[in-house]
Formats: C-alpha cells, structure tokens, sequence
C-alpha cells in the first residue's frame, strides 16, 4: 500500500490564489486600460537588461509574435520605445518610457495596496518569510 501524501501539490495549493491575485488584478489594468501582458512587459522591461524582443518573450514566458500587438500598444500610448538595433536592422531594442513607468508604477502600487487582502493574514515574519521564499523560488526557474 503506497504512502499517503503529506501535503497537497505546490500547483494544487497555489491555484486558487493565484486566480484569485489573477481577478483582483483584472480591474485596476482595465482602470487603466492596459492588459495583463502590457503590465508584464512594463514590469520586465523596468530595471532589467532586457534589451530585445525575443529577450523579453523568453524572459516573461511568452512566444515573441503572441506580444507584438501588445508593443505596438505600448508604443503608440508613449510606454515604451523600440528603436532599431545599429548591429542588426532586423532586431528592435525595447526600453520603457518614463510615462512607461509612472503607469507601471501606479498600477503595481494598487496591485499591492489589494495584495494585503491576503498578505493582512500574515504576521510579520512570516509575510518577511513567505515574499522572501516565493521571491527566491520564482527567480530560480527564471
């Protein structure tokens, strides 16, 4: 007879936070008419070497023809910047504007202010423990 487990999958108990973070989140980018890929680039693209296109897609997870229309986005609404690369034409280098940023750091604000629905649950320690490993473990698989 096989053992039974100790406790549920990882997947199994962050799902149902992680659709509830995911709806949370929906409205404050509709406030400010950006999508969830949108955000995610702004946030990859704020404070890191992410230079190119098929960069950034490998760094958020993304096929890089699925974000062209979100940068294209991003770009007529001032957000971000994408200039020819002088080594290849072919290539875009991305940057994010500083109006790129305000929004970027707006929305993230309010996102958080809504995270302390969950991180309130918390003591000290443990909401210091719980950011710090899920920050490690998410920065490990990137």
């Amino acid at each position: 007879m096989a053992d039974k487990p100790r406790r549920p999958d990882l997947a199994a108990m962050l799902a149902p936070l992680l659709r509830e973070l995911i709806a949370a989140e929906e409205p404050v980018l509709a406030a400010h008419n950006l999508s969830m890929w949108g955000y995610v680039v702004l946030v990859a693209l704020d404070g890191s070497s992410v230079r190119t296109q098929a960069a950034l897609a490998a760094a958020i997870g993304a096929d890089k023809t699925r974000i062209i229309r979100d940068l294209d986005q991003l770009q007529q609404r001032g957000l971000i910047e994408r200039t020819p690369d002088p080594d290849d034409r072919r290539v875009r280098l991305l940057a994010i504007t500083d109006a790129g940023r305000a929004l970027k750091n707006a929305v993230q604000a309010e996102i958080q202010r809504g995270e302390e629905r969950w991180l309130g649950e918390l003591s000290a320690d443990e909401r210091r423990t719980f950011l710090s490993v899920l920050g490690r473990l998410g920065r490990r698989h990137v």
